[in-house]
């Protein structure tokens, strides 16, 4: 069955960036009416204060996709044999922890912003909606210990789907275009944004 992918809409991340954008606008206020000079007008520095900020987003998506699995089993019997066949349907989502990003990842270069993000990672493990699963056909008798089994290889099979270069690559897009949205809001010219080289879990 082929992959859905949706792009998130980013309703949290437009509301970020508009309390960014206002307090941003505030602090240039306070700024100009109470600096003795202003050396250089057109680098913006980003302070740790907002930087704390960015970082305590946590977990940002970038990336949803919505999956179904179809998993059978057989067991053969002497009288018979034995067959489950389940539907599941998870909805993953792609994006980067914050919390492991380096202390200096956001920084200057230059005339340029440097932003390196964590690697794209699938964000939960518990991505399966349990209570939309079904037995599309059942006959014989089946332990909770079969089902488990069979839940790990739907789970097994979605991650493997989700994660794939394509999917990775289009949520790094979404990535740099949030990222450079906010940055822009702060004030940044340059920006460059990159990914940490840790594998993509």
């Amino acid at each position: 069955m082929k992959t859905i992918t949706k792009l998130k809409t980013g309703a949290i991340t437009v509301a970020i960036v508009a309390v960014i954008i206002i307090i941003s606008s505030v602090w240039r206020c306070v700024s100009s009416s109470n600096s003795i000079s202003a050396a250089d007008s057109t680098r913006t520095e980003i302070s740790p204060a907002q930087i704390r900020s960015m970082r305590s987003i946590g977990q940002w998506e970038f990336l949803t996709v919505s999956d179904e699995e179809l998993v059978d089993t057989v067991r053969h019997g002497f009288f018979g044999d034995d067959e489950l066949i389940r539907i599941y349907y998870g909805t993953l989502r792609l994006g980067c922890d914050l919390s492991k990003a380096s202390d200096n990842w956001v920084r200057r270069e230059g005339d340029s912003t440097v932003c390196e993000l964590p690697p794209v990672q699938l964000l939960d493990n518990r991505f399966i909606d349990e209570a939309r699963t079904t037995s599309f056909f059942e006959k014989g008798k089946w332990s909770d210990a079969d089902r488990e089994q069979m839940y790990r290889r739907a789970q097994k099979a979605m991650m493997r789907r989700a994660l794939s270069p394509q999917n990775v690559r289009q949520a790094k897009e979404n990535a740099r275009q949030q990222l450079t949205a906010m940055l822009r809001a702060l004030g940044c010219g340059k920006i460059s944004i990159t990914f940490s080289q840790e594998q993509t879990k």
